[in-house]
């Protein structure tokens, strides 16, 4: 079979996966309503079904990128596929919440092996630099594809063939990736012999389910509670201890050599501020166009689909960029115009119409697209071959974190200055505490109820707008941070990745050019 053939087939298949394992992270929450009707869940069960999948997809990330660089990357990759495609059958069957999210939780742990598995396997695949850098690119923006699908396809899907339907998609996809897996992509594993470092995986798997679930629950308000406090103590241990583990071990998991170079170390904390950012717009955005301009779930995802289409063009176009400019210089120009595209979301009102903002979206998105494919060959090119599977999963551990910090910061912000501006907007009413609190709480929930015993002196239209300002207030300081963080990216490249690593990498690229042409 022609090598072109099966390079572009077994991209093709490692896409399928990356589809997959993305578009959980999106279509699920479109069906949650009808989930709740189904099933009888409450508002907690609802978390968990969510939860379920985002705390094992977080924290066995470095686990199967380990794996994967000791056993083999296919080997891995076909396990995972097979955890994740038959959880989603049980997914799509379960007759109650409990078997569901036994059903998310598998196809977290599959999500997980998936993930770095795949890029790991790209990167194997196209050893030409430029060749490496255009699939790479192709890759990451499935990830904006499965953005843009998932708000339209799981709105259809749910509406049509019921809820249980975001399930069963995957079990064709899963399919067709692990034929074409099995049949054309060759198993690469490390030649060396080398132990599986039980302290640290299980260390790993401690401290990110841990810190993962903090995060999530602190969305709950708990941030004070002793279990909350106590679980951040037992975080910042089990660091340590990992710390030194990994220091001491002959053959860590997590080799801290890889951040020796300051490339890798920069990226995979760029990495983190963007998805944090993105993450979190998607959420507050989200909230901005349902709660406060009363659109449908699907009417607000078809808005979303400018901002997400120019993430997946810039994505396909970075890598040419990245080839002409440098890698650094992509990344930044597109850190900087993500930021300013961010920052101009502080004009917005409550009125403002979804034309003003966006093409401030699709700056946005852009901006964010042109960063990923370039930071992601940055990374895999500034680890050793035989380390790729681990390296990815550090980069999809990093991208996870941020966007696990972008909805818990980001919405423990969001609410925190949302409830104090409303709260200084019922005082000057002179209203009696226990009756703010009331109306803070509704307004948490949505603001779609009011209190029955309301002085006859606050109109509900007031309240409203009362609302809605304060809304906007918890808007503008997400979105502030949200550019700041995007800058900090930007300042981080230019001060500790010098114009050497341009220089290094066309060198490498000039090399093996030359060994081709021999």
């Amino acid at each position: 079979m022609n090598q072109a053939r099966v390079k572009a087939m077994i991209l093709a298949a490692m896409c399928f996966a990356l589809f997959m394992s993305y578009l959980d992270d999106t279509v699920v929450n479109l069906a949650l309503p009808k989930i709740q009707i189904g099933l009888g869940a409450g508002v907690s069960g609802l978390q968990w079904i969510l939860n379920a999948y985002t705390l094992p997809a977080a924290s066995l990330v470095l686990t199967s990128g380990t794996l994967g660089d000791i056993y083999g990357r296919k080997r891995v990759f076909l396990t995972g596929l097979v955890i994740f495609t038959i959880a989603s059958a049980v997914c799509g069957l379960a007759p109650n919440l409990s078997i569901l999210i036994a059903g998310r939780t598998f196809q977290g742990i599959g999500a997980a092996a998936l993930v770095p598995s795949s890029l790991a396997i790209v990167a194997d695949t196209f050893s030409n630099p430029k060749q490496k850098m255009k699939a790479i690119a192709i890759w990451s923006a499935i990830s904006g594809l499965a953005l843009v699908a998932g708000p339209m396809l799981g709105g259809l899907l749910v509406d049509l063939l019921g809820w249980q339907s975001v399930f069963f998609l995957n079990i064709p996809l899963g399919a067709i990736a692990f034929c074409v897996t099995s049949c054309v992509v060759k198993e690469v594993a490390n030649p060396r012999k080398q132990s599986v470092d039980v302290p640290g995986l299980l260390l790993s798997i401690i401290l990110l389910a841990s810190l993962t679930y903090v995060l999530t629950e602190s969305n709950a308000g708990a941030w004070q509670s002793p279990l909350t406090i106590c679980l951040l103590l037992f975080t910042g241990l089990s660091f340590l201890v990992f710390l030194l583990v990994e220091s001491r071990s002959s053959h860590p998991m997590l080799p801290l050599k890889l951040f020796k170079n300051s490339t890798f170390a920069v990226v995979n904390v760029v990495q983190v501020l963007i998805f944090f950012t993105i993450i979190s717009l998607l959420f507050i955005f989200s909230l901005f166009l349902q709660q406060l301009q009363g659109y449908s779930a699907a009417a607000a995802g078809l808005r979303f689909l400018p901002m997400n289409a120019a993430f997946v063009i810039a994505s396909l176009v970075s890598g040419w960029f990245a080839a002409q400019l440098g890698w650094r210089f992509t990344v930044t120009t597109g850190l900087i115009v993500a930021s300013l595209a961010t920052f101009s979301f502080i004009r917005i009102s409550s009125n403002t119409e979804y034309a003003a903002i966006c093409w401030n979206l699709v700056l946005s998105g852009f901006g964010s697209g042109l960063t990923i494919a370039p930071l992601t060959a940055a990374a895999m090119s500034s680890a050793p071959r035989a380390q790729a599977g681990i390296a990815s999963a550090v980069l999809n551990t990093s991208a996870r974190l941020g966007g696990v910090l972008g909805i818990s910061l980001q919405g423990t912000i969001f609410t925190q200055r949302l409830a104090s501006d409303l709260k200084r907007s019922l005082s000057a009413w002179n209203l009696p505490s226990n009756l703010q609190d009331t109306v803070i709480t509704y307004a948490l929930h949505g603001g779609t109820q009011f209190p029955n015993n309301l002085p006859a002196s606050i109109t509900p239209s007031a309240l409203h707008q009362a609302m809605s300002n304060a809304f906007i207030s918890g808007l503008h300081a997400v979105v502030l941070v949200a550019s700041f963080a995007l800058l900090a990216g930007a300042f981080l490249i230019l001060a500790f990745v010098g114009l050497t690593a341009n220089a290094a990498t066309k060198k490498v690229e000039k090399l093996k050019s030359v060994k081709e042409l021999k």
